[in-house]
């Protein structure tokens, strides 16, 4: 499908300017449903970590339940240390590309299985669920709200009348925690995930919020 030359620039400036500057893009030619950019905003005093967005997603309307018929649109996003090694190099090793492996594969979900993705919603690494590296533990995503000094703003970018654009960042998450999700719901899992301090940057080392000792949650 033809991409919109104007609302990648809308999406573009709209990141730059509650983000920050912009240090590349990554390209995506061909794709069997939509083309997923990779928009990169670098390390900044106020936000010393990379901030990965998605561009393509929102170039088809997602499968929402009646009444959500506002959240057709969006983008995903994910924070990377600033330590984090970003090129098309680094990137043919896994280590380094399963974020955005990730954000890709979140990003065309909904438009493959007919559906939608919403603060709250988290998706495993496959059926079984597996950890995205060898190295790293996590084996899903869960979808929060992004943490910006102006967050209804950054929110909801309006392109059109009929169309406005969500922006939604992905937390790295342990298979316990997808199962108290699952079980609990998004409220108990955010209260769980606040309460071990988890904010949007990938940390390799968190804790898991819900890890069991015994057959017992930690509190």
């Amino acid at each position: 499908m033809v991409r919109s030359a104007e609302n990648y620039e809308k999406i573009y400036n709209h990141v730059e300017k509650y983000i920050g500057p912009i240090a590349g893009v990554f390209r995506e030619i061909i794709s069997d449903i939509t083309a997923i950019d990779i928009i990169v905003a670098g390390p900044t005093p106020k936000r010393n970590y990379y901030t990965l967005v998605t561009y393509g997603m929102s170039e088809l309307p997602m499968t929402v339940p009646e009444g959500a018929e506002e959240y057709r649109y969006s983008e995903m996003m994910i924070c990377l240390p600033p330590t984090w090694k970003i090129s098309n190099e680094d990137f043919e090793d896994e280590r380094y590309y399963w974020p955005v492996r990730a954000l890709k594969t979140l990003a065309r979900f909904p438009h493959e299985f007919q559906t939608w993705l919403y603060m709250g919603h988290t998706l495993a690494n496959g059926n079984p669920a597996k950890p995205y590296h060898a190295d790293v533990k996590f084996t899903g995503m869960l979808l929060a709200l992004p943490e910006v000094e102006d967050k209804p703003a950054f929110f909801n970018l309006s392109l059109s009348r009929d169309k406005v654009v969500h922006f939604f960042t992905l937390i790295p998450i342990y298979q316990e925690e997808i199962d108290y999700n699952l079980k609990h719901g998004m409220e108990a899992l955010f209260a769980k995930l606040n309460k071990i301090g988890t904010d949007d940057v990938v940390n390799l080392r968190r804790k898991n919020s819900c890890k069991k000792v015994f057959g017992l949650f930690l509190t």
